[in-house]
């Protein structure tokens, strides 16, 4: 009969520990479920979050349209601002700056193409900034921004953003988001996970001995990877071999006039800092190897560096780079830290959430827990995994320096031979390997190479095949529409001002 559920619908699931990724988890299911499953959070006010990774891609817009979350409402709610990509300095060598821009380069016109022409032109001793390429590039570059389309300039169509976010707002909005669609909450400390004869997990026992059961579980606790983990001994991958970094020590201060539209992060001694403004404040934070450096090092260099007085006092991260051999198993799917962390270099710790959220619906179980379904769930999530990982990699493999025993180290370690394949690649043919389920599109992977000065021996000979006058009268054509049109947009701290004063009606 239409319409008739069915009998094995999944009617309890419980989400474990709350945070950014524990109520992003909420608010989504809220959204998608509406109320036909009964949805429980458990976090303990006394377990801290980890409450970093204040950076976000262009994918976070797409999830606040599926909760149906305006863009003020948002903005006003986390003390957040736009973001246009992420600035590199030092990377490559100290005293070098480059731009991983946001969204394509060039407008209506192939990337192929594009990519052959600007390799070629530099061939041929007329190289040109790449971001001067991007609308999304220029505008980060001029500190301008406005609506993201324009009947005035169709090239401003390829304005692409994300944002910088208070993460402690940011859960709080989402938590008010998740209880109004029917989300219960309980405060509790888990000390027990029950595991049933068939490898599922039957409840949860809390400290004032309450027992909590469900259909389905989601662990969302964090580095302690509560079920995931200690309950169902899942292995973790560690790939520390290539990711060095096992430390951060972050720390808040106060601004420094506007904020810039984009993350800043700039090569260290023994690691890279990141430099996060908000409307409030900046966020700062030092990644590091303890191989390298010590805590006390790291924390002194750190405030060494801070524009602004500090507002809070230093915290101190540890993890490895890595994932859960499986992310979901049985009647348990981990997200977030509880799943894998791959340091915030690429901002893509919020990103990973959300795509994870996306396959839980697209693969929704029942409560057989077919494991047809997690092993596709979990073959999908590992190559989303590697291909971030490789993308992370090249950034140190691809450095030029040498002036520390750190970046010594970078300079010789053995790579993937995932992530070889796609260098060779581009370094004898010029073309970008797009391999399954990638994150980072061919922009991105250029602007990286580009940064690094990964150069390739040829150009692809596609662009042979086109009139050369033609081509370039068009594309320059093209740069300096580019121009005109980021040049129409406010400076991105008047718009935000705009966008945040409040509604009149």
């Amino acid at each position: 009969m239409m319409g008739q559920r069915s009998p094995n619908r999944l009617r309890t699931l419980v989400i474990v520990g709350g945070g950014t990724t524990g109520w992003m988890a909420a608010a989504a299911l809220a959204r998608v479920l509406d109320r036909s499953c009964e949805i429980t959070l458990v976090e303990s006010e006394a377990i801290g979050t980890v409450g970093v990774g204040e950076a976000t891609i262009p994918s976070l817009p797409a999830f606040h349209g599926l909760l149906g979350v305006g863009e003020r409402e948002f903005l006003r709610a986390t003390r957040g601002i736009f973001n246009l990509g992420i600035q590199f300095r030092d990377w490559r060598a100290i005293g070098e700056t480059f731009l991983h821009p946001f969204g394509p380069y060039g407008v209506n016109v192939n990337h192929e193409l594009f990519q052959a022409y600007w390799l070629k032109r530099r061939q041929e001793g007329h190289p040109s900034p790449l971001e001067e390429w991007s609308v999304t590039g220029l505008a980060a570059t001029l500190g301008r921004f406005g609506a993201p389309t324009s009947k005035d300039s169709p090239a401003l169509g390829q304005l692409s953003y994300a944002y910088h976010l208070d993460v402690t707002l940011y859960a709080r909005f989402l938590r008010t988001y998740a209880e109004g669609r029917g989300v219960r909450r309980i405060e509790g400390e888990i000390v027990d996970v029950k595991v049933g004869p068939r490898g599922l997990v039957d409840s949860l026992v809390l400290r004032d001995g309450r027992s909590i059961g469900a259909d389905f579980f989601i662990d969302c606790s964090g580095f302690r990877s509560l079920l995931i983990a200690q309950a169902l001994k899942t292995a973790y991958l560690d790939w520390s071999e290539w990711l060095p970094c096992d430390r951060a020590v972050t720390v808040q201060c106060e601004s420094a006039g506007d904020p810039v539209p984009f993350t800043q992060s700039t090569a260290r001694e023994s690691g890279w800092q990141w430099r996060i403004p908000l409307q409030h404040r900046i966020g700062n934070g030092y990644v590091y190897s303890s191989a390298h450096l010590s805590d006390d090092e790291a924390t002194a260099r750190l405030f060494a560096r801070l524009e602004g007085a500090p507002l809070s006092d230093p915290r101190f991260l540890r993890f490895k780079a890595g994932r859960r051999a499986s992310a979901w198993v049985g009647n348990c799917l981990a997200l977030g830290l509880a799943a894998g962390f791959l340091e915030p270099l690429e901002s893509t710790g919020i990103h990973l959430v959300q795509t994870a959220l996306a396959r839980l619906f697209a693969l929704f179980p029942d409560r057989e827990c077919d494991p047809a379904i997690s092993a596709e769930y979990n073959r999908l999530t590992a190559l989303e995994y590697e291909r971030v990982r490789d993308f992370l990699i090249l950034h140190y493999a691809g450095s030029q320096r040498e002036d520390t025993p750190f970046w010594r180290h970078c300079h010789t370690m053995l790579v993937p031979e995932s992530l070889t394949y796609k260098r060779e690649l581009f370094t004898r043919t010029g073309r970008i390997a797009m391999l399954e389920h990638e994150t980072f599109r061919p922009a991105s992977w250029l602007a990286i190479y580009a940064g690094l000065h990964i150069w390739p021996q040829r150009y692809e000979p596609v662009v042979e095949l086109l009139v050369g006058a033609d081509l370039d009268a068009r594309l320059e054509g093209m740069r300096e529409s580019i121009r005109r049109s980021v040049e129409m947009l406010p400076t991105h701290a008047t718009f935000l001002n705009e966008i945040l004063q409040p509604d009149t009606n």
